[in-house]
């Protein structure tokens, strides 16, 4: 331990040398974060940057003959990158293309919104009646399926690759009961409502049966919209099995054989084979850097836990 005797300046000298130290670590630690907060400012400058900067994906230029490549990625959901506005906008654009000479939908979604789902089909019906010259083909890659399936069900021909999952032609309500527990643990339902029906499913209450009723007659509603979809734009292709309509996902060749599909085949193919034009220029609306992070994470969630629910219901 040191010590120093009275009048000695050691001691000063020593919480001098403290205090410049604490005050040159601090400066340090100060200046790091500085240095940070820059970065991310730089990153977010950048971003914003390259999100706003033309997008050039293709070589082929759009003044030739080509076919329009629409991507229908993801979740089918409002705000996400195959929502309806994005996809329409995509549409639009392609089928006003002077030299498109087909559209090709390159389809990977597990589905989403029926609304959203309705939104794309009915533009696709609405722009091949203005442009009955330029046909719509959609190629299922993974997964096609449910909300997905209900977009591309008016494109004139449909195909898969054998192991894709196609269908889900189904409505789902997902609802919950917990009024048994809250019973259970003492808790007591106090909700206070104006209509005798604005507490609708409520989960903390025990079943009603005129509300279940209700709502299985909304999703049957919505469930025979998406059937006639499908059979207006299947037609005679389809065949008469009411598993079709069931909820049940297909492989490629089983869909096939059901009249789901037109053939097995990749976009590569379809453009190649199909088309016979395989100069792809492709429309698809472009998102922002952080937009496209954020929709990747969610659409790869999306992708995995539906899937995942086709598969547990295949078994």
């Amino acid at each position: 331990m040191k010590s120093y005797e009275i009048g000695s300046t050691g001691w000063e000298r020593e919480v001098i040398q403290n205090t410049l130290m604490a005050a040159y670590h601090e400066q340090r630690r100060s200046r790091r974060w500085r240095i940070f907060f820059r970065l991310i400012f730089l990153t977010l400058i950048l971003g914003l940057f390259i999100s706003v900067w033309p997008k050039n994906k293709t070589p082929v230029a759009v003044n030739q003959p080509h076919t329009a490549l629409i991507d229908l990625k993801g979740g089918i959901m409002e705000g996400e990158p195959a929502d309806a506005d994005s996809l329409a906008e995509a549409l639009r654009n392609a089928f006003s293309a002077k030299e498109s000479k087909a559209i090709l939908i390159r389809v990977n979604s597990p589905g989403g919104s029926p609304v959203q789902g309705a939104y794309i089909h009915d533009e696709i019906i609405r722009l091949k009646a203005l442009y009955p010259q330029k046909k719509v083909y959609a190629v299922i890659t993974d997964v096609g399926a449910s909300a997905a399936y209900y977009a591309i069900a008016g494109a004139d021909e449909i195909y898969a690759n054998g192991s894709s999952l196609v269908g889900s032609i189904g409505v789902l309500l997902p609802l919950f009961g917990a009024s048994d527990a809250i019973e259970k643990i003492g808790i007591e339902q106090r909700t206070i409502t104006a209509g005798k029906n604005k507490s609708f499913l409520d989960p903390f209450s025990p079943p009603n049966e005129y509300h279940i009723n209700f709502a299985k007659e909304l999703v049957n509603g919505v469930h025979d919209q998406f059937i006639g979809a499908v059979k207006a734009g299947r037609k005679e292709r389809l065949k008469d099995d009411p598993e079709i309509f069931s909820g049940l996902a297909w492989n490629g060749q089983q869909a096939l054989e059901l009249g789901l599909i037109d053939g097995i085949g990749s976009p590569g193919y379809v453009a190649r084979e199909i088309i016979q034009l395989d100069n792809l220029v492709d429309y698809t609306v472009p998102q922002g850097v952080f937009e496209k992070m954020v929709g990747k994470f969610n659409s790869s969630l999306t992708n995995h836990l539906s899937t995942q629910t086709m598969l547990q219901g295949l078994r």
